[in-house]
This record gives C-alpha cells, structure tokens and sequence, in this order.
C-alpha cells in the first residue's frame, strides 16, 4: 500500500510515476475525503477531550448544585455529535482505504515507462548453444525421452496439468535440491510453508483484492475463513513476520522456501504455450529478504548475482532484462527478470524474477523494526524465484540436446539424476 503521507505531500511525482504504468488516478476525490478524514479525527478527539473535562467538572461539583443540569446537557449534545462524527469517519476510512488498495507501487525513478515493449536488456551471457540438425522442441523431447506426461496430467487434472515420469522427475528434484543446496550453504533459512494462506496473508503480499480472481479459492462454504492455494511461496514469507516489530540485530532476515505454485493461468495450444511453458500448477524454489530501507538496494543486486549464478552454474546462455513500469508485478517497484534462450521459439523465457516491494508489503502488513528506542519503521521486503523450473526444464532439453538424439544433464546435477544424459529408456 502507499503512504498517504506521500500521497498527500507529493501528488505530481505519484501522478507521474503511476502513469509510467498507463494508471491515472483521480486523485481529488481521495485527497479530499482524506482531508475530510483527518478533520473529522481531531474533531473527535476534541469531543472526547471534553468529555474528559465535563467527567472531571462534574466530580467536583456539591450536590444539588445547578451546573450539574448544565452539563449533563452539554453531554448529552456531545455525545450525539461524536456517535454521527465516528459514523463519518468509520466511512470516510472505507472510503480512502478502498481507494489506496487498488493502487499499485510506485516504480523506482530510474524504471522506464511503458509496457512490455519498454523492457531493457542489460547483458546477454553464455554461451549460445550449437544445435544439431534436425534438432526437436522441448515437446518433442520430453515426449521421446518420456520425461513428462502431458496427456497423462490433463486426464488428472484437466488442461493446464501434466505429470512429470521417471527420469523427468528425477531432473525436476534434481534441479530443487541444487537450488536449495545453494541457497541454505548461503545461510537462508529453510521454510516450508502452509500450502494455504487466508485473505490477510494474500492482502499483505498485494494479491488481493485487486487480483483474487488469479488465485485459486478455497470453497470453505462458510464453515471457516477464506483461504487460498499458494500462488508462490513468496506469499507466506511476505507474512513471516506480519505485525511484529523486528530487532534491528535481525535484519537483514533471509529466507528460503519450496512450495509448488498454483495459478488461474489462461493456458492454450498455441506455441508459447505448449508443454510446461505455461500451466496451474509449477514447481519454484522462493527467496525472499527484510531489510533496513537502505540496504535494500544492495539486497536486490545481491538476489540478483544469486539467480544468475544458478542459470550460469547450468550452462545456459541467459539475458538480464530490467522491467518497464507496466510489466511490473503490482505490489513491486523494481523488477529485473533472469530469461533463458528457448531456441524453439527464438526467444528468451523468463525463470526468475528478482523484486524489491521497498515498504509497499510491509505497511500493508505492519513489518516494521525499531532502531534502539526509536519510533518502529517499516521494513523493506525483497523477493526472487531461485528458481522456477517449469520453464527452466524446457531450456535445459532444448539448449542440452545432442546429435544422437539423447540430452546432456548440467554437471551440477549429476548427483540427484544419478545420470550424465538423458536418452529413450
């Protein structure tokens, strides 16, 4: 959520930086009602004072004593202004918070504006791979090498499903146990998470209300609260520490989750699609950090050189593309995302991507820390697929496949696959 502090005091720059997204507010209508708002506060404050003061003029009074009458009128007066002020208030609040829910982060000066089309590439690594002739999609691979059932999943499932089999699980473990080997030598700690999460954990990660319809509900049929399947771990760990106020010794706190992901995705047949590219449910190893405000810059460059040394570590050639305002998530005011070459397709798919919310997530949750014994400030909140492997899997077929037809498996998975290569069984 913003800060209406912000809001109020420099209206032009959140105009500004909103519209980088294609987002036009109206703002007068909430600046307004926010005026209205703190008006109505110290108001009510005021009459509550009073009613303090009255108590206190009354105690003091001899029995019988006419100023008794006097201000039990003035009470009562008193208290049917305050009874219609906190109506107006407890309206007003609705007003404006419904109004700052919808709005999305503000993006980082320095994110251009625009949609899609405005991503910059940073660099481009790796090595390219040479492909054999006659070379097959990441379909046609993993269907010839029985590595993944589609039509298996979709029976299960329904369309948007799939099964991975044999030696296509043994890669797909193989890949988490990599990814979290990594991540816990580093010193995250480990977290596996409720594979559910109620309407305040997915209000504070910034997924609801404003995205609900992209979650998958629970039909609890009112017998308890309203719950979730996890869109990524990322939305538990935004509520670790949900309305605690932190040690500053704390910080910066690191975590490290597997969850699989569960997502309304708008799945088809259509290339781009095919296979595992796209689908409801997928695999992701999560990172995500709180940080001191001023240490976030660095905690994203640092979660950043993480996900590109696990792409690099694999032997993929990868880019780094910086994400204009519009095709950042909602809740996120920079977002670098790490892409592997799918040759298939001649383009870059993303497989992690590495956001700072700075306090957008903490002030909706109330994350805050308290240096020595000053006033609590809010956290910043940082997160990174480390990494996701539903389209990670495709890029390691098609980028790894040889002449013979069989696929070579990165080094650093040879453990886990108890393989060097993948052929037909």
């Amino acid at each position: 959520m913003l800060d209406p502090h912000v809001i109020r005091t420099q209206t032009a720059y959140v105009c500004e930086r909103l519209a980088a997204r294609g987002i036009h507010p109206d703002f007068a209508t909430y600046l307004a009602h926010d005026a209205d708002l703190r008006a109505a506060r110290t108001r009510a404050d005021e009459l509550r004072g009073g009613r303090r003061r009255r108590a206190r003029a009354f105690a003091a009074l001899e029995p019988g004593d006419p100023a008794a009458a006097r201000i039990r009128e003035d009470g009562a007066a008193a208290a049917d202004d305050l009874a219609a002020l906190t109506a107006h208030i407890a309206r007003l609040e609705t007003d404006c918070r419904t109004f700052l829910e919808a709005l999305p982060n503000l993006p980082d000066p320095d994110v251009p504006a625009g949609g899609k089309e405005a991503n910059r590439v940073l660099r481009t690594l790796g090595d390219a791979p040479a492909l054999p002739e006659g070379r097959l999609d990441h379909v046609a691979l993993a269907e010839r090498l029985r590595l993944i059932d589609y039509e298996r999943g979709v029976r299960i499932a329904g369309s948007g499903f799939w099964s991975y089999r044999g030696a296509g699980a043994r890669l797909e473990w193989a890949l988490l146990n990599y990814f979290l080997e990594q991540h816990l030598t580093a010193g995250f700690e480990f977290v596996l998470p409720p594979h559910l999460a109620t309407v305040e954990s997915v209000y504070t990660a910034g997924q609801y209300p404003k995205f609900a319809e992209d979650l998958y509900r629970i039909d609890t049929s009112g017998a308890g609260p309203q719950l979730f399947l996890l869109p990524t771990a990322e939305t538990a760990l935004a509520n670790v520490h949900r309305g605690e106020v932190l040690d500053p010794d704390q910080l910066p706190a690191r975590y490290v989750a597997y969850t699989p992901c569960y997502r309304r995705e708008a799945g088809g047949y259509r290339t781009a699609e095919r296979g595992t590219l796209r689908g409801h449910q997928f695999n992701k190893v999560e990172l995500f950090c709180y940080t001191r405000p001023e240490d976030s810059d660095a905690e994203h460059e640092a979660l950043i050189a993480r996900a590109e040394k696990l792409v690099a570590d694999l032997g993929l050639h990868y880019r780094v593309t910086q994400l204009a305002a519009g095709d950042t998530s909602a809740a996120m005011a920079r977002t670098v995302d790490i892409e592997v070459r799918l040759p298939s397709l001649d383009t870059y798919v993303e497989v992690s991507s590495v956001s700072n919310a700075r306090d957008y997530q903490a002030r909706r949750g109330q994350v805050r820390y308290r240096e020595h014994h000053g006033k609590p400030q809010l956290v910043h909140t940082l997160n990174a697929s480390g990494l996701a492997t539903s389209r990670l899997l495709p890029a390691i077929l098609e980028q790894c496949q040889q002449s013979d037809g069989t696929v070579a498996v990165p080094a650093v998975l040879h453990r886990w696959t108890g393989t060097d290569t993948l052929r037909v069984p």
